[in-house]
C-alpha cells in the first residue's frame, strides 16, 4: 500500500482528520483521538487493534508491538509498501471503530456512528 492510498482510506472514515505530531509523523484521528499513524516517510504503519488481533499479529511476527503503544494494543508494521491495500483498509476501519466506540454518545451521533 502506498502512503497516499493509506491517507485516502483513513480520511474516508467518518470524522477522520490528519494531524502532524511529533514534528513529522502523520496521525489519523477521530474527534482528536488517534487510531493510526505513519512515520514521516510513510514507511511504517502503527494502529489500534483488538486484543485478539494484537495477539495474532504479534505472535505470528506480522507486526510488532508498537513503541509506546503496546499496552494500549497498538501494533506496528515495518513496511507499509509490502502490505495488501484491502487488508490495510480493513484494519483502518476496525481501528477507527475501536477508537470511535470510546467517544461520548453525542460525538458518535454527530459523526453518524450508531454504536
Amino acid at each position: 500500500m502506498t502512503p497516499a492510498a493509506l491517507e485516502a482510506a483513513a480520511l474516508g472514515l467518518a470524522g477522520a482528520e490528519l494531524s502532524i505530531k511529533w514534528g513529522r509523523d502523520s496521525c489519523y484521528c477521530v474527534c482528536g483521538k488517534m487510531f493510526a499513524a505513519t512515520d514521516a516517510e510513510g514507511a511504517t504503519l502503527s494502529l489500534k487493534v483488538s486484543d485478539i488481533a494484537f495477539e495474532a499479529l504479534t505472535a505470528t511476527g506480522r507486526a510488532k508491538p508498537a513503541p509506546y503503544g503496546a499496552r494500549f494494543k497498538w501494533v506496528q508494521f515495518e513496511d507499509l509498501s509490502a502490505l495488501d491495500a484491502a487488508e490495510v483498509s480493513d484494519w483502518l476501519i476496525r481501528a477507527h471503530a475501536l477508537v470511535a466506540a470510546k467517544l461520548p454518545k453525542s460525538q458518535r451521533r454527530t459523526l453518524g456512528l450508531a454504536f
